[in-house]
């Protein structure tokens, strides 16, 4: 599987995700700018990665501006192709913004920028994975409506957890509805999450839970 990495100007964990990806998981990668449109080297079964940061400043609304960059465009037809999209923290917003998942990522419950580590449940098997987040607006939202056919559908890929993987409010960092951490499309190509996996895949940080995570998205 190849990986490409869209680059916005703003975006500061570009270089975290591209590491490792190429280091610790020893897969190829592509630095994508903003500004281009070919994908025509990837294949639907490849990976274009929306990385975090602060794409456009977080102006106007995180993502929004992003989501016009002619990239994007691009990103959102590979999708619809069934080509895997990943984002990640601001990739997550971005991926609202776009019509490519549901729902909307808003202000932190406590108003504050929150940057730790977290447990995070993997709702396939229950199992907690310690991630960090680094985010002001991470606070997952979405109507009942859609909040139902999420978890119908099976969609939320991960809930924030305790470190024994108990739900509740105290290990939500950021006030997200039903402590949603991270969903998917229908289709199971598209996915978002808060927490950073790449900032978790090397022993020099003394975690490697990341690595689990690409492998629940198929990414191994």
């Amino acid at each position: 599987m190849r990986f490409g990495i869209v680059v916005f100007p703003g975006s500061n964990c570009d270089r975290d995700m591209q590491d490792a990806l190429q280091n610790d998981l020893n897969k190829e990668v592509l630095m994508l700018w903003h500004k281009d449109k070919d994908l025509s080297m990837f294949t639907t079964n490849d990976c274009i990665i929306l990385p975090g940061g602060f794409s456009f400043g977080d102006y106007l609304r995180c993502g929004a501006i992003a989501r016009f960059s002619p990239m994007m465009q691009s990103v959102i037809d590979f999708a619809n192709k069934g080509g895997k999209v990943l984002g990640v923290c601001n990739g997550f917003q971005v991926l609202c913004e776009s019509g490519l998942l549901p729902g909307a990522l808003l202000s932190n419950g406590q108003q504050q920028f929150v940057c730790k580590n977290v447990f995070i449940k993997n709702e396939a098997d229950g199992k907690a994975l310690k991630i960090p987040v680094a985010h002001g607006d991470g606070l997952y939202f979405a109507e009942d409506q859609i909040l139902n056919e999420l978890e119908a559908n099976k969609q939320v890929v991960f809930r924030y957890c305790d470190e024994m993987g108990n739900i509740n409010a105290a290990a939500n960092p950021n006030g997200a509805i039903r402590n949603i951490a991270g969903i998917c499309n229908k289709e199971r190509n598209v996915f978002g999450m808060m927490p950073h996996p790449e900032r978790a895949t090397t022993p020099a940080l003394g975690n490697l839970d990341g690595k689990q995570v690409f492998h629940i998205f198929g990414m191994n």
